[in-house]
């Protein structure tokens, strides 16, 4: 296995690269509007999913009003997913 190091010191000196600062990581891009809009239409399409599941559980046919908003705020999110991408690549150039 080799030796634990407990014997005689090598002959050679290990050198540290000097120290340098450390790379700064990339600041986020500043929360837009058209993002905030996606995840409150997201949050609103996970909570209408839930609701259609439960309404169709319990035999009522009130689903089918939770099922048509989940698809309208999930069509809203790619929207404003989509507009926010478009304004931060516009604001990039």
């Amino acid at each position: 296995m080799g030796d634990t190091g407990g014997g005689a010191t090598p002959s050679y000196r290990l050198v540290r690269p000097p120290c340098q600062e450390p790379t700064p990581m990339p600041a986020l891009p500043p929360p837009s509007p058209a993002r905030r809009l996606a995840v409150y239409a997201l949050a609103v399409c996970l909570l209408a999913t839930t609701a259609a599941v439960v309404s169709f559980v319990r035999g009522s046919w009130l689903g089918v009003v939770w099922v048509l908003m989940a698809g309208l705020s999930s069509n809203m999110a790619w929207y404003y997913v989509r507009r926010a991408k478009a304004e931060r690549q516009s604001a990039a150039h």
